[in-house]
Parts: structure tokens; C-alpha cells; sequence
């Protein structure tokens, strides 16, 4: 079939063969379809369909499939079933894939019903694609359900849950998936390990990350490019620059733009600028041209060093230099830049000149610095704007009612926490989780479901001491509610990250001489951060901590961020 092969380049030429010859082969006229279709010449494969006198289901899914990720791809599937021709699996696998990318969830469910009532849903084909269907369309526990039902699953399948959950933030999920794919001795590839990377970058779970990465190398994927871009990320989200540029450094000459950028993230995560810059510029000396995750790279750890005048000049050149265009996050990085040098007219001015419509995240990082500079009328405007998008994002009330106490205005205090009563808005709850002995331990503030809850309060308590007596003073304002000051004091002392923090003491999370790792869902509290920096003198050791902004490392009593987050 040498002549086929050669027809992927120039289908017309083979076609023009068939009509001298008078073929009406259908086999070799749906061939014809695809072959058209992948050099992208649809109105030929349509014309060429049209003259098939009797399409059969092979037919219908070539011109279906040509017209993949476009609306006529699903005006033609009409059309097949008014033939009538029933589809296969196939056919349902490309119409799927297309009801993702549009994306046509109400299309995609009754493919869904018409699959069951063929009996085809647990077929591979179509089982693969109503998982990841349902996982592009942010429905990721539907896909485990498919692949639940299936009675004979495959590692394509597994693969695609996994990377669902992952990328629906559901990391937990995904590794378990990822334990039951290994469970049933099915084989890993790529997809599925980087997946599984995915999960544990979410996680910042360092053992989880290590033992996915030893087992990489068991199955001969440690060298894969995609994988080991996902390794980097891995590594570089557990705060483990170290074995995350190991990584990179093995991988550099076959790595993509996707690992380059990896790695710059993993610096700007721990507010390494001179490690950025070192790598964007030796990117470039190897012919890479970066592109816009590598702006935003840079952006951030200038952002995140407070130099507004850097993020102003590389803002600058990505545009005049490089002829990219910047996303709302860039715009984000100089908006919080200019606004941590206490250039918060500037900044607003930005944020309603930018070619984007302001999204919650540029107003509540204007928000947190009229909050850090103690700009009260300004926290209220911001305020007030943020809760425009969402009337029930509880950062807008907490953050301005905390400015407001911390200036004395405490009328407006009560007319905060009155709207917020009213409204029925709670204060979202913290959760902090540490890895111990590969597994995950996450914590509520005030979490009482531990099973060694007891011995992790009393240690607490002695930590809680020992600072004190070092001179620790607790941050009253972030206490958001009138109460007494023994249930103030309290209600600081059982913040999520410091349960873990007693937790990983009690229970031996690290070796002596390592740093202990936690990880928040919030951005971590002007107290919790105070307490830290002492809790690292009173254990004698390093103190790692992941709030959903950046990396805190905390050490002899003071942190990386420079008490700006």
C-alpha cells in the first residue's frame, strides 16, 4: 500500500487514478476521506463522500472525523443517523473528542445515552473517550465512573482519568487512580506518570514524588521528555530546586520549551531572580525562543522580590522585543509589584488601562497591598470592587475588616461583618497538609479528627511556650470576630499549618538536619507567619511552607519572602 502512503501528501494524485481506472472501491474512497481530511482539504473529502452511493458507517465516520473540533462534525453525525447508519465506536470516539474541544456538554451526554443503548460505553474506543470528554469538561468524577464500569480497563483509560483528576484539581484522586492502574499490573506510559506528577506537584507530597520518580526509571520513562518535564515540575512545586535542575540538567539537550519553563517556575516559586534570569538567557543561547510562560516566570519572581521596575522593563520588552502579548496574569505580576512599592494609584491605573476586563485576582492583590500599606479608604474601594465579581468571596470582607481594625476604625469593622452576616458569606476554612512516611495528613483549623489529636495539641502547647518565651507576640487582627481574648488566643493557636507543624514534629516527619514541609490552601496568616519564624528556632531546623502565592522558607528566625507575601 506504498502508493496510500504516498497519497497522505497527495491524495489528489491517487484519486485521479481511481476515476481513470473507474474504481468504486468504498474502501479505498473512505481511505480517500482521510487522506484528504489530514492534508486538509475538507471541501475535496466532502465532495468525494458525496458521490459514494452507499455510505456505510466507515464512510460516515472518515467525513465525521475530517470535521472533527468544528460544529459540522456534529451536523454531519445528524445527518448519518437520517441515512440511517448506526455508529461504531470509532464514530462515537471522534464525536466525543470533538463535544470536548468545543465544548458541547448536552451533545456529549446524549452520545453518552446513545452509547449505553448500543452497548457500546464500555467498548475501549468509546469508553476512552467519554473519560476524557467528561474530564475536559470539568465533570472528572463521571470519567471514573465510565472507567469503573468498564469490564476490561486499559492503561489508556487510567491514563486519562489520572491526568483528568489531576488537572481538575482533585490530586488525591488521581494518585489512587494511579495505585489501581499499578494494582492491576497494567503498564504505565507517559501520560499516565505524568499525570501522576501532576497530582503530586498539587500536593507538594515529596516522598509520593520520589517514589513515582524511581518508579519512571523502573519502567524506562525517566528519559521521556514529557515525563520528565512533569518530573521537573514535580520537584519544583515539592521546593526541591536541587533535584528538580538535577532533572533538567540530565534532560537539557532533548527538553522543550515545557521543560525550560518548568524549571524557571520551580526558581520563581522560591524568589531565586538570579537562577531565572541565568536560565532564561541560556535558553535563548540554545535557540529556544520564550514565549509567554517564560515572561510570566520572570514576572513573578521580580514580583515576588518586590522590583517594580524590573517587572515594568520585562513587562516592556516582552511586547516591543519579542512581540508576545501579555496575559492578565502578567499584568497581575505588575499590578502587585507597583502596589508592594507603595505605588497603588499606578497600580490601579493599570489595571483599568490593561486590554483585559480586571479579574478577581488583580483586584485582590491590589486588595492585600493597600492592606500591607495600611490604606484603609483605598482596601474598601478595592473592597468593593472585588465583591462586584463575587458578593461572597470572603477574602474582601476578612482582608479590608483587618485593615480597618489594625487603623482603629472599628465602626467600620462592624458594617464589614454586618454585610458579611447578612449575606450569609463564611470565612473560607484553612487546610494545611504534611507528608509523613509517604503519606498525606491534612488538617482543618481546629481539626479535632486526627487520631493522635491529643498527643498533636499537647505539642502544640509546648511550642506555642517555648516561642513565647522567645518573644513570639500573637497577631490579634487576624481574628476576624469579637471574642474573648483567651478564645482569640486559641483560635490562632489551632490554625491548620500549625497542627501540621506539631504533627510533623510529633511524628518524626523529617530526619534530623531536614526541613520540615507543609503546604496551605490559603495564603498563610500574618500570625501563623510570625509564629513560624520562631517555631524554626525552637526545632533547630528549616521550615517549609507552600501558601497558595509562593514558597516560604523559614530559618534562624526570619523567611525568604521578606514578610511580604
Amino acid at each position: 500500500m506504498s502508493s496510500l502512503e504516498h497519497t497522505h501528501t497527495n491524495p489528489r494524485r491517487i484519486h485521479a487514478q481511481a476515476i481513470k481506472t473507474a474504481t468504486t472501491d468504498r474502501s479505498l474512497l473512505n481511505t480517500l476521506i482521510t487522506l484528504y481530511s489530514k492534508s486538509n482539504l475538507l471541501s475535496d473529502a466532502l465532495n468525494l463522500f458525496r458521490t459514494i452511493p452507499s455510505p456505510n458507517v466507515v464512510s460516515w465516520t472518515a467525513l465525521i472525523s475530517a470535521y472533527s473540533n468544528s460544529l459540522l462534525s456534529l451536523h454531519h453525525f445528524v445527518s448519518m443517523l437520517r441515512h440511517p447508519t448506526l455508529p461504531n465506536q470509532r464514530t462515537l470516539a471522534s464525536l466525543l473528542k470533538t463535544c470536548a474541544s468545543l465544548p458541547s456538554l448536552c451533545f456529549g451526554l446524549q452520545l453518552h445515552s446513545l452509547s449505553i443503548k448500543l452497548s457500546l460505553s464500555a467498548q475501549p474506543f468509546t469508553a476512552s473517550a467519554l473519560v476524557s470528554f467528561y474530564c475536559k469538561t470539568h465533570f472528572p468524577y463521571e470519567g471514573c465512573k465510565v472507567l469503573d464500569e468498564m469490564s476490561e480497563r486499559d492503561e489508556v483509560c487510567y491514563s486519562t482519568v489520572i491526568g483528568g483528576l489531576a488537572q481538575n484539581a482533585k490530586p488525591i484522586e488521581a494518585l489512587e487512580y494511579f495505585a489501581n492502574m499499578r494494582r492491576f499490573d497494567l503498564m504505565s506510559n507517559m501520560y499516565s506518570v505524568s499525570g501522576a506528577f501532576s497530582a503530586v506537584s498539587e500536593l507538594a507530597a515529596l516522598e509520593q514524588c520520589r517514589i513515582i520518580h524511581g518508579h519512571a526509571v523502573v519502567v524506562g520513562l525517566d528519559l521521556n521528555v514529557i515525563v520528565g518535564s512533569a518530573l521537573i515540575d514535580g520537584y519544583g512545586k515539592c521546593g526541591l530546586v536541587v533535584e528538580a535542575r538535577r532533572v533538567f540538567d540530565e534532560l537539557k539537550p532533548w527538553l522543550n520549551l515545557i521543560g525550560w519553563n518548568s524549571m524557571m517556575a520551580a526558581y520563581a516559586q522560591q524568589g531565586d531572580k538570579g537562577a531565572v534570569i541565568e536560565l532564561f538567557g541560556l535558553m535563548e543561547g540554545g535557540g529556544l525562543v520564550p514565549d509567554a510562560y517564560s515572561f510570566l516566570a520572570v514576572l513573578t519572581v521580580f514580583y515576588n522580590a518586590g522590583l517594580a521596575e524590573e517587572v515594568e522593563r520585562w513587562l516592556t520588552s516582552m511586547k516591543v522585543d519579542y512581540g508576545l502579548e501579555p496575559w492578565i496574569e502578567h499584568y497581575t505580576c505588575l499590578v502587585g509589584a507597583l502596589g508592594r512599592v507603595g505605588r497603588l494609584v499606578d497600580a490601579e491605573k493599570i489595571a483599568l488601562a490593561m486590554p483585559f476586563e480586571p479579574d478577581a485576582a488583580v483586584w485582590r492583590v491590589l486588595l492585600s497591598t493597600c492592606a500591607y500599606h495600611g490604606e484603609a479608604d483605598m482596601a474598601w474601594k478595592m473592597s468593593k470592587r472585588l465583591l462586584e465579581l463575587d458578593q461572597n468571596d470572603d477574602s474582601a470582607y476578612v482582608i479590608v475588616a483587618n485593615v480597618f481594625a489594625a487603623v482603629g476604625r472599628m465602626d467600620e469593622v462592624k458594617e464589614v461583618r454586618k454585610l458579611m452576616k447578612d449575606r450569609r458569606v463564611r470565612k473560607e476554612g484553612g487546610r494545611s497538609w504534611i507528608e509523613v512516611h509517604g503519606q498525606v495528613h491534612i488538617f482543618l483549623a481546629g481539626d479535632q479528627t486526627h487520631g493522635r489529636t491529643d498527643e498533636i495539641y499537647t505539642k502544640l502547647a509546648e511550642l506555642m511556650e517555648e516561642i513565647e518565651k522567645l518573644g513570639y507576640v500573637p497577631v490579634w487582627d487576624e481574628i476576624l470576630h469579637e471574642v474573648k481574648e483567651r478564645e482569640k488566643r486559641e483560635a490562632l493557636w489551632y490554625h491548620s499549618e500549625k497542627l501540621a507543624l506539631a504533627y510533623g514534629v510529633l511524628s518524626g516527619a523529617a530526619p534530623p538536619g531536614k526541613a520540615l514541609r507543609i503546604v496551605k490552601n490559603l495564603r498563610i496568616c500574618r500570625d501563623c507567619h510570625e509564629a513560624f519564624k520562631y517555631f524554626s528556632r525552637v526545632v533547630e531546623r528549616e521550615i517549609l511552607v507552600r501558601d497558595v502565592n509562593r514558597y516560604h522558607r523559614f530559618l534562624d528566625g526570619s523567611c525568604t519572602c521578606g514578610d511580604y507575601w
